[in-house]
């Protein structure tokens, strides 16, 4: 099969795309280049096999449907995305084109090139917005949600929040709308945190890699600056290793009869929650690391939890995650600290 990755050279794009050539895929990889590590995901891809990669704009509809005439492709991934919520509020209109007016560009690409071809998309546990509307319990380490002791579900009511969470809002909306209206096999995931392999890791964005980041920094240099967290560090989110995402997506696109027109919601689930506080303590096994950091402000709209339901895309699809935090986490940590 051909694939198409678009956002090819971020870090779940990357890992996405590496699978697929593992497995003998025919892979075309569509990015700008623009993101933080994307030119050395790149390389490596290179060295993995990759022969096709377009340069271009996901806000072109031109560079999308070009690159949808010439490749054909079977199936497309799409990943291509602004991928913080600070940054969106920054620049919304920024941020509206790349999710929103991107997702429309490939979908109107694909309906007119590549009707047949089953389209995955990374949406967002942030549409539904802060949550606030829901009991918490506050403990030592972590708050818990007293409404969804399993976790959120997608019958969860939507609601945007931020210029981010109305893009890629109005991009999950679009997917299943074109489902619908024009017959497309769209699939529709909405992702809680995921970290791993080739995660580069922001204040902003990709928390896990980022503090452990500052673990190693920390360690390596005991006179390191503190680093900031935003809130009390008891918010909670479910963590997925970037190998369970890959087999996420590969199995949805497998089962695509079962699972084409559908959302799911996406996350490690309750046994793979963490608080930062609970990440701390978890670095803080290994020898010589010891945190040092301050307390800012709550960041607006932020969820005090978030951890994702599984059980429809466990039911439609066989799909579940494999990988515990403790495991993953370690050998994240133990790259950055090695």
């Amino acid at each position: 099969m051909r694939l198409l990755v678009t956002g090819g050279c971020g870090f779940v794009g990357s890992n996405l795309a590496e699978r697929a050539l593992r497995e003998g895929f025919e892979v075309a990889v569509f990015d700008n280049l623009q993101q933080a590590g994307s030119a050395g995901n790149l390389s490596w891809l290179r060295e993995t096999g990759l022969r096709t990669f377009f340069h271009g704009d996901i806000r072109s509809s031109h560079d999308v449907e070009r690159v949808m005439a010439d490749f054909r492709p079977g199936a497309v991934f799409h990943l291509a995305g602004q991928v913080a919520m600070t940054t969106s509020i920054e620049n919304p209109r920024r941020d509206f084109e790349i999710n929103a007016l991107g997702a429309l560009n490939v979908l109107e690409a694909v309906r007119r090139c590549a009707p047949e071809s089953p389209v995955l998309y990374s949406s967002t546990n942030k549409v539904y917005g802060d949550l606030s509307r829901y009991q918490y319990l506050e403990g030592a380490t972590r708050y818990e949600c007293l409404d969804r002791p399993h976790g959120f579900d997608e019958e969860t009511p939507l609601e945007f929040q931020s210029p981010y969470g109305c893009s890629k809002g109005a991009a999950d909306q679009y997917m299943l709308d074109y489902a619908r209206m024009y017959g497309l096999r769209t699939v529709v995931f909405r992702h809680s945190s995921m970290y791993g392999h080739r995660q580069s890791g922001t204040f902003d964005q990709g928390w896990v890699a980022w503090f452990c980041k500052q673990a190693a920094a920390q360690a390596e240099n005991p006179e390191a600056p503190e680093f900031t967290i935003a809130g009390n560090g008891k918010q909670v989110r479910d963590v997925l290793n970037a190998d369970d995402v890959t087999d996420l997506y590969f199995t949805a696109l497998e089962k695509i009869g079962a699972a084409a027109g559908s959302v799911f919601n996406i996350g490690g689930g309750m046994a793979n929650s963490l608080s930062l506080l609970e990440l701390f303590a978890l670095l803080e096994e290994q020898p010589g690391i010891r945190l040092r950091y301050r307390v800012s402000s709550p960041r607006a709209g932020d969820q005090l939890v978030f951890v994702a339901d599984n059980r429809r895309v466990t039911t439609l699809t066989g799909w579940s995650p494999k990988i515990g935090f403790r495991e993953g986490i370690g050998r994240m940590a133990f790259r950055q600290l090695s």
